[in-house]
C-alpha cells in the first residue's frame, strides 16, 4: 500500500526517524524498495512561486523480488576484482586484477564494535555520473585542441554509447546492496550525460536510461564522417593502416571499427526508476558556452568541421576557455570565422542543434522516455512553469533526495546556484528536519567558485561550494552530497563545529578509464551512527578484449581498453582506497 505525505508541507512531519527505522529495515529485509512517481498535479501545488521547484510527494512500493538477495556479495563490483594491465608496456592489455577492499573511514563518528550485526538498512541506490554520451562526429567539438593538449580528444569517443548500455547492464544484474542485500530503490545521473548540448546526445542518453535502440551515428546515415577518418596523424586511425601517433604507440588497426561504432545498437534500459540531475554540458554547448549566439547554433548543424590547428593557435582558445573569459562564446564565434577556409565538408544534420533547458525538462518528460519510470524523472511540469531544473523527491519513509542544479547560464565550466534555489534547499531541509536527506548535485564544493550572473536572472547573487557546505553542515539531518564533475573518485568529510557533519561522494567519470559507478547504501547502525557503505561497479564487459569482436559487447570492453591507453590519461582517476570502496560513519543527528 503506498503512503503519501507532503515534503513540502509546513506542518510537521509525519514520517519519523526515530518509530520507523525499525519498520523501514524490516521493510528492506522483506525485498521492499521506495521509488517516487511525482504527478503534475501533486508537484504544481507544492511550488509556491515562479522561483521555487517542485516537491514529489508519493511513495509508491516497489515489487518484491523472487528471491530474497544475498548479503553480502561482491561478485559483480569492484571488491571481487578490477580491470588491470595484463601487459607491461605500450599499448596495454586489459584483464581481471585484484579487486580494491572496503575500508572504514572514522573521520566524523569512530566506528562502534558489533555495528554489523545491528544495523539496518535506511535506503540503497546507485549513481552513474559524466557519462558523456557523445556525438562524436558533431562540427562544434574541439578535437583539435589535442595538437596542444593530447587529452583534448580521446580514441574511446566514438563507443560511450555501447559502453553505457554495459553499465546499465550491469545495474539490472546486481542483486541489491552489496553490503546489506536491500533491494536498489533508483538510480541517479548526476549530470553530464551528454557532451555536446546536442539533440543527438539527449536523444541518445535517454534512450539509454529508458531503453530501446540507439543508432550513434549523425550526419550521413551510411558513414562515419570525423576525425577518425581524417587521415590526419594526430587522431587514431582504425580503419587505416596509416601510422598515425596513437598507432606509434601501439593502437591496432582494427578494419570496420568506424562502422561498428555508428552501427545500431540495443538498451535493455534500468529496471530501477532512474533520476536526472543536470550538468554543465547538459546545459551548455561543449559545456563551457552560454546560448545565445545564434551563428554557433547554425554552425553546430552545418556542413563544416574545424579537424586540425597548430598548437600555437590551439593553446590560445584553450587558455580563453579555462580562464572563462568567452563565457557566451562570441571569441570562439570569430576564431571559427577566421578559419573557415581551414574547415572540411560533413554532411548538415539539424538533429544537432543545442538544446534549451526546456528542451531538457521536456525530453524527460516525454512518454516515449519514461522507462520504468518515474514521469519525468525527478522533472515535473512545475519545473517547466518555473523554468527551473531542481527538485525533492522522497527515497524511503525516512530519507529524503534532493537535486540541485549547479550550472551557470551565465557560461564557462565550473559550478554555482543561485539564491533562490539556496533558499529553497535551506527550507526543504527545514521542513523535512525528522527525514535524513541525500544532496545530488553535478559540481563538487571545490567546483563551485563560478560567481557569474545569470543573464535571466542578472540581480540574483550566485552562491559557491564553500556557501552550500555551510548550509548543508548547519542541518543535522544532512547525511551525503553526492556529485561528480571532476572525473575523479573523491570522498571528503565535512564537519561544522558544533558536531553537525556530513559526506561528499565524488565520483569517477564514465567517459574517462576506470568508468565507474558507484552504489550507496545508508544503514542505521542502533548505536548513535550511521554509515554510509560505497562501492564501486564497471560495466558489464569482460575486462579482456578480443580485437575481431566488434559486437555490442566487443566494443564496450574496447571502450575501457582504449580508455586505459589514452594518451594523456591519468592513473589516479580512481583515487585512493579511502575514496572508493567504504564505509563512512558519522554520527546520527
Amino acid at each position: 500500500m503506498s503512503r503519501t505525505r507532503s515534503v513540502a508541507s509546513t506542518q510537521p512531519a509525519v514520517h519519523r526517524r526515530t518509530v520507523l527505522a525499525t519498520a523501514g529495515a524490516a521493510a528492506a529485509s522483506a525485498g521492499i524498495g521506495y521509488a517516487l512517481r511525482p504527478t503534475d498535479s501533486q508537484a504544481a501545488t507544492a511550488t509556491t512561486g515562479a522561483a521555487e521547484a517542485p516537491v514529489a510527494r508519493t511513495v509508491h512500493q516497489a515489487a518484491a523480488p523472487a528471491e530474497a538477495p544475498l548479503a553480502p556479495y561482491t561478485r559483480g563490483t569492484t571488491v571481487a576484482s578490477i580491470a588491470a594491465p595484463r601487459t607491461s608496456s605500450g599499448y596495454r592489455r586489459l584483464g581481471d586484477g585484484p579487486g580494491w577492499s572496503r575500508k572504514v573511514r572514522s573521520d566524523l563518528a569512530a566506528p562502534k564494535s558489533g555495528r554489523a550485526g545491528r544495523r539496518t538498512s535506511l535506503a540503497a541506490f546507485v549513481q552513474f555520473t559524466d557519462l558523456h554520451l557523445m556525438d562524436s562526429q558533431h562540427p562544434a567539438r574541439l578535437e583539435y585542441l589535442r595538437s596542444t593538449d593530447v587529452h583534448a580528444w580521446r580514441p574511446q569517443e566514438a563507443l560511450t554509447v555501447p559502453g553505457a548500455i554495459s553499465l546499465v547492464e550491469r545495474v539490472n544484474a546486481l542483486r541489491g546492496g552489496p553490503v546489506t542485500g536491500a533491494p536498489l530503490q533508483f538510480a541517479m545521473t548526476t549530470g553530464d550525460n551528454t557532451d555536446n548540448n546536442s539533440h543527438t546526445e539527449l536523444d541518445w542518453f535517454l534512450t539509454v536510461m529508458s531503453g530501446g535502440r540507439i543508432t550513434p551515428n549523425s550526419g550521413d546515415p551510411r558513414h562515419y564522417e570525423g576525425v577518425q577518418n581524417s587521415g590526419l596523424n594526430q587522431y587514431w586511425q582504425p580503419d587505416s593502416t596509416t601510422r598515425d601517433n596513437d598507432k606509434r604507440l601501439g593502437f591496432p588497426h582494427l578494419k570496420g571499427y568506424l562502422a561498428a561504432a555508428i552501427r545500431e545498437v540495443n538498451s535493455p534500459g534500468l529496471n530501477i526508476p532512474w533520476y536526472s540531475t543536470v550538468g554543465n554540458h547538459d546545459s551548455l554547448p561543449l559545456g563551457c558556452f552560454g546560448h545565445g549566439d545564434s551563428w554557433l547554433a547554425e554552425y553546430a548543424v552545418g556542413g563544416k568541421k574545424l579537424m586540425s590547428l597548430p598548437a600555437s593557435e590551439a593553446k590560445k582558445l584553450q587558455d580563453t576557455i579555462r580562464k572563462a573569459s568567452d563565457p557566451q562564446g562570441h571569441h570562439f564565434r570569430d576564431f571559427l570565422k577566421a578559419h573557415a577556409r581551414s574547415m572540411r565538408s560533413v554532411t548538415p544534420d539539424e538533429r544537432r542543434a543545442p538544446y534549451t533547458a526546456r528542451d531538457y525538462l521536456k525530453a524527460h518528460l516525454d512518454p516515449a522516455y519514461r522507462g520504468v519510470g518515474p514521469v519525468g524523472h525527478g522533472y515535473s511540469t512545475a519545473n517547466l512553469d518555473a523554468g527551473t531544473q531542481y527538485y525533492s523527491f522522497r527515497i524511503a519513509d525516512d530519507v529524503i533526495g534532493i537535486s540541485l542544479d549547479t550550472t551557470d547560464p551565465g557560461g564557462h565550466y565550473q559550478g554555482s546556484i543561485g539564491a533562490a534555489q539556496l533558499r529553497w534547499l535551506d527550507r526543504t531541509l527545514r521542513e523535512n528536519k525528522d527525514s535524513f536527506a541525500v544532496v545530488f548535485s553535478h559540481h563538487t564544493s571545490d567546483s563551485m567558485d563560478n560567481l557569474r550572473r545569470d543573464p535571466a536572472h542578472p540581480g540574483e547573487r550566485r552562491y559557491g561550494g564553500a556557501d552550500v557546505v555551510a548550509l548543508l553542515a548547519s542541518h543535522s539531518n544532512v547525511l551525503a552530497w553526492v556529485n561528480g564533475h571532476i572525473h575523479r573518485n573523491v570522498i571528503t568529510a565535512h564537519a561544522a563545529p558544533d558536531g553537525r557533519s556530513f559526506w561528499e561522494i565524488s565520483t569517477a567519470s564514465h567517459i574517462d578509464f576506470p568508468h565507474l559507478a558507484r552504489i550507496i547504501e545508508l544503514v542505521d547502525n542502533k548505536d548513535g551512527t550511521i554509515s554510509v557503505f560505497t562501492t564501486l561497479v564497471e560495466s558489464a564487459a569482460p575486462h579482456r578484449t578480443d580485437f575481431t569482436d566488434l559486437s555490442q559487447t566487443g566494443l564496450a570492453a574496447l571502450y575501457r581498453e582504449l580508455a586505459y591507453n589514452a594518451p594523456g590519461s591519468s592513473n589516479k582517476l580512481g583515487g585512493g582506497a579511502v575514496d572508493r570502496n567504504t564505509e563512512l560513519v558519522l554520527k546520527k543527528g
